[in-house]
Formats: structure tokens, sequence, C-alpha cells
């Protein structure tokens, strides 16, 4: 799978996703530290990325968007250690990684995690 990691994502779960065979990129490894969270989503959607964030704002993009085929993960975390990250990933991967190729927003708190298809609104 293809991830992008914003920026509160260690770049140590990046590491570990490639040592998993995913090809994996974070927006520092590229300069694009302040890149806005709107580009960010569009970054994602252009390299048909999976997105990790734990920016909540996020869930609006995403909400709003038009979106058809990206997979944004939003971890909802109070332990934010790169070990509970990636152990949390790493149950999302299992049980939803269809849904997640697809485009599928994920909402991963401390014990479960919620799956949505994209897009999350639609409007006529």
């Amino acid at each position: 799978m293809r991830f992008l990691a914003d920026m509160g994502i260690p770049s140590s779960i990046v590491v570990q996703l490639r040592q998993r065979g995913h090809d994996a990129i974070h927006l520092r490894e590229q300069g694009l530290q302040r890149l806005p969270d709107r580009d960010i989503f569009q970054k994602a959607m252009d390299e048909h990325r999976i997105l990790l964030t734990l920016d909540l704002d996020f869930s609006e993009i995403v909400a709003l968007s038009d979106n058809q085929g990206v997979g944004v993960v939003i971890f909802r975390l109070r332990n934010t250690r790169a070990g509970h990250i990636m152990a949390r990933l790493e149950k999302v991967l299992r049980e939803s990684s269809d849904a997640l190729a697809k485009g599928a927003a994920v909402s991963v708190d401390e014990h479960r995690h919620r799956v949505r298809s994209l897009p999350v609104s639609s409007r006529g």
C-alpha cells in the first residue's frame, strides 16, 4: 500500500511501514512541513496514497471533498507514542485494508476503529 504521513505522525512509523514492504513517505522528508491541510489531502489524492494523520481538521476536509478513492486514517489517540500508533495501524490494516484501498475514512481511537466509505457526504 502507499502511505503519506502528516507531520504529527512519527517518522519511525514510515520506517516501519517501509520495512513491511509498503511505499510510505513523510511530509518532512519532502520539505513540506508547512503545506496547508487541503494541499496535503490533494497530494494524497494525486499520488494515490492513504493519508495518515493525527490532525482532526482532516475529518472536515474529507467530509467536504469529492474524494473517490483515497483512504484517510485519522488517529484520535491520547497515547501518540509511535509504538501505540503502529499497533493501532496494524489492526486497521488487518481488518480494513480493502476499504482503505477503495477509499475510506477510518477514525481510530484507543480501542476501536470506525470505517466510513468516501465521500462521507454527498450533495445533491
